[in-house]
């Protein structure tokens, strides 16, 4: 069981993270395991830390593996922070691209329109706007927010390889998480996994909630029917499925509503509010309709996550879009 009370202070040099033997001492002790020998060998380097219970024993063998545990002195380091390879991967490629492109132009990035809201050695978090791809839909698809993560990391002198936690629908704005290293990857996911991470919404739905608040429990599937769509369908069928949701404003139209999500399936509070009879606004897919926005009235508010190095809890906030308040302040007025 990893300490998550405190985290471990490390030096990082280049690719490499470095931990004092010194500074583990307590927590050695507090594991019952013997302080280790300075200079040890990286094999029992392995065996030391996975007797101490700090890293998930997947990334310590892996890092074995391929030589990423060294100890010089009583300095135990482990390669960390690996860099991207342009040749193997296409999004970092595009966005190096990208960043040559702006260089001799002297113009931003047209990927500068996601915002960086936080990122450190560890992880990163992109606000999304809406109408750009999260991952590409298709080999060599530009214009991604995986893209715009990679150049993030680039505009900061980092070349390590971003990779998304969660997703959003092309079409909803809002905060997305990224692992910026192996280890950060391995505890988001957990964390993902143990449903941890607090994902919090705002949408602008059609009608009048006649309930201030209340939870959607209503299993999700395909649509046999259109490809695009996915439906509630009967207990014991579909994907468990679980909207928390709360009203903010009442309009005579249209209601604002905070959501959070349990789980986290393919257009789950678009399908979700549908099935209450109160589809998003703009989202013709599920039953809206708005005469002037193209698309849902949705976006991603908060994002709530447990830092995967020091184990701080983390809340980032993403400001309102412009296009989301047009459409609120204008059913506001009907």
């Amino acid at each position: 069981m990893v300490d998550r009370q405190n985290a471990l202070n490390y030096e990082r040099s280049g690719e490499w993270l470095s931990l004092s033997a010194n500074a583990l001492a307590s927590r050695a002790a507090l594991a019952g395991v013997q302080q280790i020998e300075a200079g040890s060998h990286p094999h029992h380097v392995r065996q030391w830390l996975l007797a101490l219970g700090l890293f998930p024993e997947r990334y310590i063998n892996r890092l074995f593996s391929v030589g990423g545990i060294q100890m010089d002195g009583k300095t135990i380091r482990l390669r960390t922070f690996i860099p991207a390879d342009p040749a193997k991967d296409a999004v970092y490629r595009m966005a190096m691209q990208q960043r040559e492109v702006a260089a001799g132009s002297k113009q931003l990035p047209s990927l500068s329109q996601a915002n960086v809201l936080y990122q450190d050695d560890w992880c990163l978090v992109m606000d999304k706007p809406a109408g750009m791809p999260v991952h590409p839909n298709a080999p060599g698809q530009r214009g991604t927010l995986d893209e715009a993560a990679a150049l993030a990391g680039i505009e900061r002198g980092e070349h390590q390889l971003a990779k998304h936690i969660h997703r959003l629908d092309d079409d909803t704005s809002g905060p997305v998480l990224y692992a910026r290293n192996e280890l950060a990857q391995l505890r988001l996911d957990e964390a993902m996994r143990e449903k941890t991470i607090g994902r919090q919404y705002v949408a602008l739905v059609q009608g009048v909630l006649r309930k201030a608040k209340g939870t959607i429990d209503a299993p999700i599937s395909k649509d046999r029917h259109h490809s695009a769509r996915r439906r509630v369908t009967p207990a014991g069928s579909g994907d468990h499925a679980v909207t928390h949701y709360e009203v903010i404003a009442s309009y005579r139209r249209a209601t604002l509503v905070r959501l959070w999500l349990e789980t986290g399936r393919t257009h789950q509070i678009r399908v979700h509010m549908s099935h209450l009879g109160h589809p998003l606004v703009g989202d013709t897919l599920y039953g809206g309709s708005d005469a002037k926005l193209r698309h849902q009235a949705l976006r991603g508010e908060q994002l709530t996550f447990v830092h995967p190095w020091s184990f701080d809890t983390m809340t980032v906030h993403a400001d309102e879009p412009s296009w989301f308040q047009e459409v609120r302040e204008r059913y506001a007025l009907l």
